[in-house]
C-alpha cells in the first residue's frame, strides 16, 4: 500500500477510552516477568520498547507472546517512510518474495483497542487492513508525529531509550526504493526480539505519560457522530468502521467511503457522494441517476424497488438494487440500498453495499446514518434567524419541534415546484410582500414569549398539515398549480373561517 493510500484510509472517527497512567505495574499472562519490555536487536542498534497496557491489553499481550516466541527474528523493517514511521513485523519478509511483504501475519487476528494515545514520534502502533479488527503481527513505529492517525489505530507501546531513538532515525534514513521497501534490507533486519523485566534496563529515559487526544469518556453507544465543516454535513456513522475521505476524482467519485469489519469475504461499507444540483428539479436528477445505475449490465444488476419518500424532512429517493460482484475469482451476489436526499443546492447520495446473506445485519446501521444527517450551514442559518430576530414567523413557531420537518418540506417543494412555475413565482412574490409585511414583529414577539410561540405553533399546524399533500402531487403544469393552489385556499379558509362561524351560529342558535 504506498504512501497516498495510507495517509487516505485513516478514520476520522472519535473511540473513547479511559485516560489510565502509563505507569503500570501488571503480570502478564504471556510471561512470568512483572513489568516486561521488549528489546528489538537490529543490524543498526538496538529499539527498547515499553507498553501501554491498560489501553490495549490486548495488542500488549500478542506483541509480547510473538515476541518471546521467536516469530520477530530474522523479520525487517519492509516499509519506510521518512517524516512518518517504519512498518514491520511481516513473516513474509523472511522468506517470502518482495511483492507479498506487508501481506503476512499470524492465523490469529486482535480486536481493535482503539484508544486516546497520540500517535507522536516513538509511539508503537498496530498497522491494520482496511477491517478494523484485523491486527496481527505488523507494527509500526512514528518517526515524526503522525496525529491524523489518532484513534484509528491501535497505540500499544513506545520507544524508551537515547539508542532506540538513535536507531529509528538510521532506519528511516536508509535508502529506500519501490513500495517504500528498502534496497539493503539486511541494514534493518530485526535480529532477535528478547523480552526481558523492566528493572534490567538502566538506561530507561525518564518520559511523561504519553499525550492524549481531547476525547471524552463515555460508553460504546454503537455509533460515533461525524462532523466534516467543508462538505457542510453531520451524521452518525457506526463505530469501529473505517472511515475514509478519497480524493475526488469525478463528480461521481464518493466523498466518503465507510468500511465496516471482513465479513464472508466482504467488507459491508457505506459512501456517501455529494453533488451540486445546477438548478436541476429533483425528477431530472432521478432520471439521470436512473440511466447511469442501469449503464452496466453485465455483471446482473437488479432493480428490487424504487420509491419517493420524505427523510427526516428532506425529499428523498430510495433504490433497493443485487448485483453480482466478482473478487479474488469468487463471484458474489450483492445488495445495496441507494438513499438520494436533496437540499436547495446540492444533492447527497447515501449508498449501503453487502453480500446479500449479511445485508440486513446491518442495515440499521445505515438507516441510522441516513435519518441523523445534518446539513451544517442550514441549522446555523436556522439557528441564526432564531437569534437574531426578525424574520419567518411559522420558522421561528417551529423550530427545533416536531413540525420542523414538514416546514423543510415545504420550503423545498416551494423552490423545487411552485417556483419553477410563472403562477407561482407570481403568487410566492405577491404572498410574501404580504406576509414579511407583519410576520418580523410577530416571530420577535415568539422569542420574547415563549407561551405566546406555543400558541402561534399550535395555531398553525393544521395549515402546514394541509399544505405538507403537496408533497405527494404532481404539479408539472400552470393548470395544477392553479388547481391545487385554490384547493388549498378553499380548505384552509374552511378552516380558520368556516369551521369556527358554524360553531359560534350553532351555540348562538343553542342559546
Amino acid at each position: 500500500m504506498n504512501r497516498i493510500f495510507f495517509v487516505i484510509a485513516v478514520s476520522l472517527f472519535l473511540v473513547s477510552v479511559g485516560n489510565q497512567a502509563f505507569a503500570q505495574t501488571v503480570e502478564f499472562t504471556s510471561t512470568n516477568i512483572l513489568n516486561p519490555v521488549v528489546i528489538l536487536e537490529t543490524n543498526l542498534g538496538n529499539i527498547t520498547i515499553e507498553f501501554f497496557y491498560n489501553d490495549a491489553p490486548n495488542h500488549v499481550e500478542n506483541f509480547i507472546k510473538l515476541s518471546q516466541s521467536g516469530f520477530y527474528d530474522g523479520t525487517i523493517f519492509h516499509r519506510i517512510i521518512p517524516g512518518f514511521m517504519i512498518q514491520g513485523g511481516d513473516p513474509n519478509t523472511i522468506n517470502g518474495v518482495p511483492s507479498t511483504w506487508g501481506q503476512g501475519g499470524p492465523t490469529e487476528r486482535v480486536d481493535a483497542e482503539f484508544n486516546t494515545i497520540k500517535h507522536n514520534r516513538g509511539i508503537v502502533s498496530m498497522a491494520r487492513s482496511a477491517d478494523p479488527n484485523s491486527a496481527g503481527s505488523q507494527f509500526f513505529i512514528v518517526h515524526q508525529d503522525s496525529n491524523f492517525l489518532d484513534e484509528q489505530y491501535t497505540v500499544f507501546g513506545r520507544i524508551t531509550t537515547a539508542e532506540s531513538f538513535e536507531t529509528l532515525e538510521k532506519i528511516a534514513a536508509v535508502e529506500i526504493g519501490g513500495s517504500d521497501r528498502p534496497i539493503d534490507p539486511e541494514q534493518v533486519k530485526i535480529t532477535k526480539a528478547t523480552v526481558v523485566n523492566r528493572s534490567e534496563i538502566s538506561d530507561l529515559l525518564e518520559l511523561p505519560e504519553p499525550e492524549r487526544t481531547q476525547s471524552t469518556v463515555t460508553p460504546s453507544t454503537g455509533n460515533q457522530i461525524y462532523k466534516n465543516n467543508d462538505l457542510d454535513i453531520e451524521f452518525i456513522a457506526p463505530e469501529g468502521w473505517l472511515l475514509q475521505q478519497p480524493k475526488k476524482v469525478s463528480p461521481i467519485a464518493p466523498d466518503i467511503r465507510i468500511v465496516g469489519p471482513l465479513t464472508n469475504g466482504f467488507n459491508p461499507n457505506i459512501t456517501i457522494t455529494i453533488s451540486n444540483i445546477d438548478g436541476k428539479i429533483i425528477d431530472d436528477l432521478i432520471t439521470e441517476r436512473n440511466e447511469l445505475l442501469s449503464q452496466d449490465t453485465s455483471m446482473a444488476f437488479e432493480i428490487l424497488s424504487q420509491e419517493k419518500t420524505i427523510i427526516n424532512g428532506k425529499q428523498a429517493y430510495v433504490t433497493i438494487a443485487t448485483q453480482n460482484f466478482k473478487t479474488n475469482d469468487q463471484l458474489l451476489k450483492i445488495k445495496f440500498k441507494e438513499v438520494m436526499l436533496f437540499s436547495e443546492n446540492k444533492s447527497y447520495i447515501f449508498a449501503y453495499a453487502n453480500i446479500i446473506n449479511n445485508f440486513d445485519n446491518e442495515i440499521s446501521k445505515f438507516d441510522e446514518s441516513v435519518n441523523s444527517f445534518k446539513i451544517l450551514s442550514e441549522e446555523e442559518s436556522a439557528l441564526e434567524s432564531i437569534e437574531n430576530g426578525g424574520g419567518c414567523l411559522i420558522a421561528t413557531a417551529t423550530f427545533g419541534s416536531e413540525l420542523a420537518p414538514q416546514v423543510q418540506q415545504l420550503r423545498e417543494f416551494r423552490d423545487n415546484k411552485l417556483l419553477q412555475t410563472e403562477l407561482g413565482v407570481s403568487f410566492m412574490n405577491t404572498f410574501n410582500d404580504l406576509y414579511y409585511s407583519f410576520s418580523p414583529f410577530i416571530a420577535d414577539y415568539e422569542r420574547e414569549n415563549p407561551v405566546f410561540r406555543e400558541v402561534v405553533k399550535i395555531t398553525i399546524t393544521p395549515m402546514i398539515s394541509s399544505l405538507s399533500i403537496l408533497n405527494y402531487v404532481e404539479m408539472d403544469s400552470e393548470e395544477s398549480v392553479l388547481g391545487y393552489g385554490i384547493s388549498l385556499i378553499v380548505l384552509n379558509l374552511a378552516m380558520y373561517i368556516g369551521i369556527p362561524a358554524s360553531v359560534i351560529v350553532g351555540i348562538r342558535k343553542y342559546i
